[in-house]
């Protein structure tokens, strides 16, 4: 026999859906990060869909094995919370270190916050 067990379409239907949806917005940050010019304009649409797309991708896994074992099952929600977390920090320090290796090849870019000066240029 087979001991894979059937869930209700009622819990598959919305997983399906949940994990398309996470597809299309993984899609969209790759076609974001194609149709950009430059480098800190590419930072932005794989750090914003790669964060739906892990909370879609987290939210089909709680409805599908929660439905599976007959009961709540939220550990998924660990992963999207770590990504909202260090998102936006690997991102800052991207963007950093892209200002750097600008500021090193002589590209004009805006100085340093830490060397402007506070005293109204007296």
């Amino acid at each position: 026999m087979n001991s894979v067990s059937q869930l209700s379409i009622w819990i598959e239907l919305p997983v399906g859906i949940l994990l398309v949806l996470s597809s299309l917005f993984t899609l969209a940050g790759a076609w974001g990060m194609v149709r950009m010019k430059d480098f800190f304009q590419r930072m932005h649409p794989p750090a914003l869909a790669s964060t739906l797309g892990a909370w879609t991708v987290a939210l089909a896994s709680i409805l599908y094995f929660s439905a599976l074992k007959e009961g709540p099952v939220l550990h998924a929600w660990l992963i999207p919370i770590l990504l909202s977390i260090t998102m936006p920090v690997t991102t800052l320090l991207l963007a950093r270190a892209g200002l750097f290796r600008k500021r090193m090849a002589g590209d004009d870019v805006p100085a340093e916050i830490s060397s402007r000066r506070t005293d109204g240029g007296n």
